[in-house]
């Protein structure tokens, strides 16, 4: 069996970063897309938000608990890579979808194969990095969501306007299967729990996995993952609901063309993006170094700021003074990926961590894919009558209240921190 040293991390952290960017390039692409689909297909924003988030998280959510399960027992690397697969292909089926029901159960499929990504990858980098490390390379593998938006945004756009929609999810989704052999072959199997010099550990193997009622039992039993786990939900409503309609907003209150917008929206979650996940991560090590209750008080922080700075944006009296004030909360929303994540993985022991991680990610994905990009959907709806066109604005706006409960969710959660981390 392959030991650590037969990866060099650079490469592992950089193979799964591909994986993760067009995880978010499927997954993200759809939003760049909402407005030539809701024409062609004649669709509500209801509708609108029901496919691009409901429809991908049942599955994603559902199934990626026990996918979770098979990756603390089986190959970590092939489980991605069939993963990979699957939602690639999806995506290029989406490009096929005559009606909302067809485009609603090509992206379930889309949200299938996505199951098997984050987690297993999650626990794959905690095992080719010591403890001290760990914030910063999940922070790094996290640029995936900022640079995957950000593509998805520039080439769906782009795409879709000398094309149409449906070339941009059928091309994208062929390169993601493309790349499939590259993560197969490219990454060997590290023993888990290698780094965490685990007592008892033979050299080239791991812990043996745990029943899931064991895992469950020892996770549920920590007050900080049910806060973290909630906290991290309250801003992906946000999260994932802004990034999801920004571009329309971009449409709808400043009158962008498809291109025009794709470039804006995807310069900001390039730009913000990038530059909030690695703050987060470099501020999340130095602070847990100290204590690890900074691992959760470092985005709490950056929540508190950019709700007000989300609003201020939103008002703002064109798009160029736009595109620099989105900078700001872009970058602050997406503090909390390294730090979070890395405390996830170290309040449980190695064995647990990919079981661990999926549960988190139940409770993150199922609402703030599930409800967020819905909610706001629906809210710009009921809100149409009083706020015409500027019903969007008036949607995000409202629902910013979500990063001040994430906010004390995770100043509550810091808290708990120093007395379920989990120490060999």
């Amino acid at each position: 069996m392959a030991t650590a040293v037969d990866n060099k991390p650079g490469r592992v952290l950089v193979i799964l970063l591909i994986a993760y960017i067009f995880n978010f390039l499927d997954r993200q692409i759809v939003s760049i897309l909402a407005e030539p689909i809701k024409a062609d297909l004649g669709l509500s924003d209801t509708q609108l938000g029901l496919m691009g988030g409901l429809a991908f998280a049942l599955f994603y959510t559902g199934l990626g608990i026990p996918i979770a399960l098979l990756a603390d027992r089986k190959s970590r690397v092939t489980i991605i890579s069939i993963s990979l697969g699957v939602w690639s292909a999806f995506t290029a089926i989406c490009g096929l979808a005559q009606n909302f029901w067809q485009l609603f159960l090509a992206r379930m499929g889309v949200g299938v194969g996505e199951a098997g990504g984050v987690a297993p990858s999650y626990a794959l980098i905690a095992d080719t990095f010591p403890p001290a490390q760990r914030a910063r390379a999940l922070a790094i593998f996290s640029f995936g969501v900022p640079i995957g938006s950000a593509l998805g945004v520039f080439f769906g756009g782009i795409i879709a306007a000398h094309v149409d929609w449906r070339a941009a999810f059928v091309i994208v989704g062929i390169a993601g299967v493309l790349l499939v052999p590259l993560v197969k072959f490219g990454i060997k199997e590290p023993p888990r729990g290698g780094l965490d010099r685990l007592a008892g550990a033979a050299p080239g193997s791991g812990p043996v996995a745990p029943a899931f009622r064991t895992v469950a039992r020892t996770f549920a039993s920590k007050p900080s993952f049910w806060l973290l786990a909630f906290g991290s939900a309250c801003s992906s409503i946000l999260g994932y609901g802004i990034a999801f309609w920004l571009p329309s907003f971009l449409s709808r209150s400043y009158g962008l063309e498809l291109v025009d917008r794709s470039i804006v929206y995807g310069s900001v979650a390039l730009i913000g993006g990038v530059a909030g996940v690695w703050l987060g991560g470099w501020l999340g090590d130095r602070a847990g170094a100290r204590d690890v209750r900074g691992y959760a008080r470092v985005p709490a922080i950056c929540f508190l700021i950019a709700a007000p700075a989300y609003a201020i944006a939103l008002f703002a009296p064109n798009i160029w003074v736009g595109f620099f004030l989105f900078l700001v909360p872009t970058a602050l929303s997406l503090s909390w990926l390294g730090p979070v994540n890395a405390a996830i993985q170290h309040i449980v022991p190695p064995e647990m961590r990919a079981t661990t991680a999926a549960s988190f990610l139940f409770i993150n994905n199922l609402l703030g894919i599930g409800f967020g990009t819905w909610f706001l959907g629906f809210m710009s709806d009921r809100m149409q009558a009083s706020y015409g066109e500027e019903s969007l604005r008036y949607s995000i706006l409202y629902t910013l209240v979500f990063y001040l409960i994430a906010a004390v969710l995770y100043l509550i959660a810091a808290r708990r921190l120093e007395k379920d981390w989990h120490r060999a």
